[in-house]
């Protein structure tokens, strides 16, 4: 298990992350930080924790945003899916259909 520091809104703090996660924490760290910065720009000075509650509220709303999209786009692509295979299905059949009368066809033609 690795330890780094990371900056929020000016701070360090020492975290512990699995090996090999660290810049995968700097950059979900520097996300965070610019969201806390972004807080307290909009809302004046807060104790720390209170700027830090009100900035994870309102990532946690951006990925509940995210997640509503995400599965609309799931919805949508299942439809999608769903129509294809129909179209396919008739196409499928219409095929059929003509080579059934090209077969009919060629029957009456042979001597």
């Amino acid at each position: 298990m690795s330890q780094i520091t990371i900056q929020i809104n000016g701070r360090p703090y020492t975290v512990g992350c699995e090996d090999g996660q660290e810049a995968h924490l700097t950059q979900l760290a520097a996300v965070f930080d610019q969201q806390v910065r972004q807080v307290g720009q909009s809302v004046g000075p807060l104790a720390e924790t209170r700027l830090f509650l009100m900035a994870a509220l309102m990532m946690a709303d951006e990925l509940a945003d995210a997640r509503a999209r995400l599965g609309q786009v799931h919805e949508q692509a299942a439809k999608r899916v769903a129509e294809q295979l129909a179209s396919d299905t008739r196409s499928a059949k219409a095929l059929d259909m003509i080579a059934r009368r090209i077969e009919a066809l060629s029957v009456r033609v042979e001597p």
